[in-house]
């Protein structure tokens, strides 16, 4: 007697009802939804097994599960409550710190516009060999026109009478000296030297 069924067509009938590759395997995912129709949760599954056998023991059993469910319903809500609650006085609490910080930020930046410095020298002041000093611009006149920095104490020259040269060389239009960048002085009227500094 001859199969209905090839060889070939047997084996690929096996693999389409228990395939264990990535395919899709419907023996398989009839099997899960059935056993996950019999265990339905929620109401559902509270209404499909409040039938039970009518027994005292299978009532009790039910509403121990049915007061094992609420217990749980009631857990989780207080847990979402607290967690709720936590983090409005977290954010809460953030936002007071912040306030604050302002609060000070502003305060501060208040006595600070208070009290504003004032220069209470005078403008110039005279000294008997002849030099003065400018308070304002913080320079020392000495008699002989040389002027010196009160703060650094280095010689003065006024910025609008120098012109720059590239190599780092400067010339003083008003006294017409030319200062090299290893510091030595040209009188540029005459072109000798007049000393080096450096």
């Amino acid at each position: 007697m001859t199969s209905v069924i090839s060889a070939s067509s047997s084996a690929s009938l096996y693999s389409q009802l228990f395939s264990t590759g990535s395919g899709s395997n419907w023996l398989a995912d009839t099997f899960t939804a059935i056993q996950n129709e019999q265990n339905q949760g929620g109401l559902l599954g509270m209404l499909a097994s409040s039938g039970g056998d009518g027994s005292i023991n299978s009532f009790l059993g039910s509403s121990s599960t049915n007061a094992n469910n609420f217990a749980l319903i009631s857990q989780n809500s207080v847990v979402n409550a607290s967690s709720l609650i936590a983090q409005e006085a977290a954010q809460n609490q953030q936002a007071a710190a912040q306030k604050k910080l302002q609060d000070v930020a502003s305060q501060l930046a208040a006595t600070q516009q208070m009290v504003q410095p004032t220069n209470v020298l005078d403008p110039f002041i005279y000294l008997p060999d002849g030099t003065t000093i400018d308070t304002n611009s913080n320079i020392m006149t000495r008699p002989d026109g040389t002027q010196y920095d009160t703060i650094s104490g280095a010689k003065y020259v006024d910025p609008t009478s120098i012109i720059q040269m590239a190599n780092g060389a400067y010339i003083d239009i008003k006294n017409n000296i030319m200062t090299e960048t290893d510091g030595t002085q040209i009188d540029i009227n005459t072109g000798l030297k007049i000393s080096k500094t450096a």
